[in-house]
């Protein structure tokens, strides 16, 4: 069993590695959003309180998310582990979630933070670029078009998203940051942080995740 926390920035390449555990250990993928999606789509109790508040434009509580959080885990899949992606985001909710596992006889066996330098999270995310008629993607540097600015199969303007501008992507990993510390500083303090390098290769990096995930060293490195 191998019950798994995943933290990493925008651009970190999270979702990538997320779907590599997921075949590899053959574990769900656990995303709040998903889950408060499905839960409204099934019209469960907990998925119309949590529409209620939704549709008021307030944000769904610990509780409820807690809530949601017990019942997917006692769904078959999550038998043999899970990761949990996007959640906790508070100090509050991991001590929360600390007690919860510990009353279905669980614990959280790896906290796997994804660790990028700021500088290379903006040169991969401000350097995208997107074709504004057909939507071929391409990168500045990794995956230039033949001619700048221009969609090698169309011919149309290539754009940048405004999340991808670099002002934007550093007040993203400014608040990622500041969200996120306290709880590194948490799972750590537990002995249950592992730093991934996620500067290297995709393989490079899973390689790094196998070791964790497989038990052949605590992962707390830098």
């Amino acid at each position: 069993m191998a019950d798994l926390i995943l933290f990493g920035p925008p651009g970190a390449g999270k979702g990538t590695q997320a779907q590599f555990i997921v075949e590899r250990l053959g574990v769900p993928q656990i995303s709040t959003g998903d889950m408060l999606r499905a839960a409204v789509k099934a019209g469960t109790s907990l998925g119309l309180a949590a529409k209620k508040i939704m549709d008021a434009g307030g944000l769904v509580s610990d509780e409820i998310v807690l809530g949601l959080v017990r019942e997917r885990l006692s769904d078959p899949d999550c038998a043999s582990g899970f990761i949990l992606d996007g959640f906790p985001r508070t100090i509050p909710q991991a001590e929360a979630l600390m007690a919860l596992l510990g009353e279905l006889g669980r614990s959280i066996d790896h906290v796997i933070s994804l660790d990028v330098e700021s500088r290379e999270i903006v040169a991969r995310l401000s350097g995208r670029r997107a074709c504004s008629s057909c939507g071929k993607g391409y990168h500045v540097i990794y995956d230039p078009p033949r001619a700048a600015g221009v969609c090698d199969v169309c011919g149309a303007d290539l754009m940048q998203r405004d999340d991808d501008r670099e002002e934007t992507v550093l007040n993203r990993l400014s608040v990622y940051e500041s969200q996120t510390s306290p709880l590194k500083t948490f799972f750590e303090n537990r002995g249950l942080l592992r730093h991934v390098a996620g500067n290297g290769s995709i393989q490079d990096i899973q390689s790094q995740i196998c070791r964790i995930v497989d038990g052949r060293t605590s992962g707390d490195h830098s």
